[in-house]
């Protein structure tokens, strides 16, 4: 399986679902059996693009997929919702959508299904040494903070727990996504990073997370859809199914994402 990941691009540009067209599982498909009724048939190449917050989940479930579908070959395409919704809606091919939130989506795609939802913690150095333990921390003077665009889900997210803290945090930096947040504590070029619970987790070997209450008031809802203009649409859907199904849904659940 080949992965790789694409520049964010255009992350002004906000798009929406067309509800319409051919995408998506239909109705006489079961979304929970990991396979649809085009099971069979399922081969070739799958372009998945994927929001950088699913990189190693999908990673497995891409993995698994193509274990269960001999012939197939996922490859994904990770990085900021906002950059990669712009990609798509100029003209990038893909198969498969799956974003960090459902207001960074493309049009011309079938109906979405939200398959996981995630939220915020402050991921820190190991051992905590700048003693953070709570978003008032972060407010510290001498403090770098990270924090991604407001773009991006995870900067949009990070906008509505600070607001809702009512503290004042002044980030050094603003990354296009979740792992260029997290990569800058890893590098030590910040002291604390706005991240999801999933990337902190994935990290536990270098990084330690503090869970802070306001993360309850921004859970971002994660939405897949196959598009419309799909290469392979029975290997999307069947690809859409098997995220949708237990074995996608234990994968999920296991990186720390939330069931939806």
């Amino acid at each position: 399986m080949r992965a790789w990941r694409a520049a964010a691009a255009g992350l002004s540009a906000l798009a929406i679902f067309g509800l319409g067209g051919c995408g998506g599982a239909g109705p006489d498909q079961d979304p929970g059996s990991g396979t649809g009724e085009s099971a069979g048939a399922v081969s070739g190449s799958v372009t998945v693009f994927a929001a950088a917050s699913l990189t190693e989940s999908f990673t497995t479930i891409g993995e698994q997929f193509e274990a269960a579908h001999p012939g197939t070959t996922v490859t994904f395409n990770f990085g900021g919702s906002s950059g990669l919704a712009t990609q798509i809606n100029e003209g990038a091919p893909a198969d498969v959508f799956a974003s960090a939130s459902p207001k960074n989506l493309v049009t011309g795609a079938g109906p979405p299904a939200v398959f996981a939802r995630n939220q915020l913690v402050i991921a820190v150095a190991k051992g905590n040494p700048a003693g953070v333990t709570g978003l008032a921390g972060l407010s510290r003077a001498g403090l770098k903070v990270a924090l991604c665009a407001e773009a991006v889900p995870c900067g949009a997210a990070a906008n509505t727990v600070i607001e809702a803290a009512g503290v004042a945090v002044t980030p050094v930096t603003l990354e296009q996504d979740v792992k260029a947040a997290l990569s800058k504590l890893k590098l030590g070029e910040v002291d604390a990073a706005l991240v999801y619970r999933t990337d902190a987790k994935a990290s536990a070997a270098d990084v330690d997370a503090v869970e802070f209450p306001e993360s309850a008031e921004a859970v971002n809802d994660y939405p897949i859809v196959v598009l419309n203009g799909a290469r392979n649409p029975a290997g999307a859907r069947a690809f859409v199914d098997y995220v949708l199904s237990g074995e996608g849904t234990k994968v999920l659940t296991g990186a720390g994402f939330q069931a939806p």
